[in-house]
């Protein structure tokens, strides 16, 4: 299964984390927002459109930051996690899920799904190179 998973930042370099709402796989565990790839979509269609459902902002995919492949015991996981900026609307659980921001240096305390947690060194990587993680639309990554 191939997901699409996005690093949303706040002004204040936070990341965007949803849970998993009740009644789906791992549910009750933090993870990045995204989801599957339909078929004959493209990774920033995907989400994009999965952003859209799931938060009700629209955004912009600006670039890959990591890929992994992780082996659930029912389930193999291909997720590519991409920087994306919000371009309109506020971010809300439209699926039922909770949503909170997390200082990337907290992620490593949260609940997060196993095949996420590899993503956390790359997104403190990402903003000791400079960047604050902003998610403004006039913002230059």
């Amino acid at each position: 299964m191939r997901v699409v998973a996005a690093a949303l930042f706040d002004a204040e370099g936070r990341v965007l984390l949803a849970d998993r709402p009740a009644g789906k796989h791992m549910a009750g565990w933090w993870e990045f927002p995204g989801g599957k790839i339909a078929p004959g979509e493209t990774d920033r269609d995907a989400l994009v459109r999965e952003l859209r459902e799931e938060l009700g902002i629209e955004a912009r995919p600006d670039h890959e930051i990591a890929r992994l492949q992780h082996d659930y015991p029912d389930r193999v996981v291909e997720i590519v996690l991409w920087r994306a900026t919000i371009l309109s609307g506020i971010p809300r659980g439209l699926d039922g899920q909770r949503i909170k921001w997390v200082d990337t240096y907290a992620l490593a305390e949260q609940r997060l799904l196993e095949a996420d947690r590899p993503f956390i060194a790359a997104l403190q990587l990402l903003l000791s190179n400079g960047s604050n993680g902003s998610n403004a639309s006039n913002a230059n990554h």
